[in-house]
């Protein structure tokens, strides 16, 4: 996870897609730590899981997620979401 972090930081992606079932780590603890940086605080996040369940959704978003999807990932679900978010990220001058 400390290598995300610091990758994010370093690059600033427009998008972020996360699992949420991560070895020593979980994409709830990502996103929180994510959040925490001045640079993560408007950035999209997607969770992408198994976990299907009207709670698992809910878990996520409240845990900073924008959105939920379930796998298995529709491919091109999964491209026109990431376009749609990253079109409304700000963008800094």
């Amino acid at each position: 996870m400390e290598e995300a972090l610091k990758e994010f930081t370093r690059f600033a992606p427009h998008v972020v897609l996360s699992d949420i079932g991560m070895p020593r780590h979980d994409g709830y603890e990502l996103v929180s730590r994510l959040r925490a940086i001045p640079s993560g605080r408007t950035v999209p996040a997607i969770a992408l899981t198994a976990l299907a369940r009207s709670e698992d959704r809910m878990r996520a978003l409240r845990a900073g997620f924008q959105l939920h999807i379930a796998k298995p990932v529709d491919f091109t679900e999964l491209v026109a979401v990431v376009k749609n978010l990253a079109s409304l990220r700000p963008t800094v001058a």
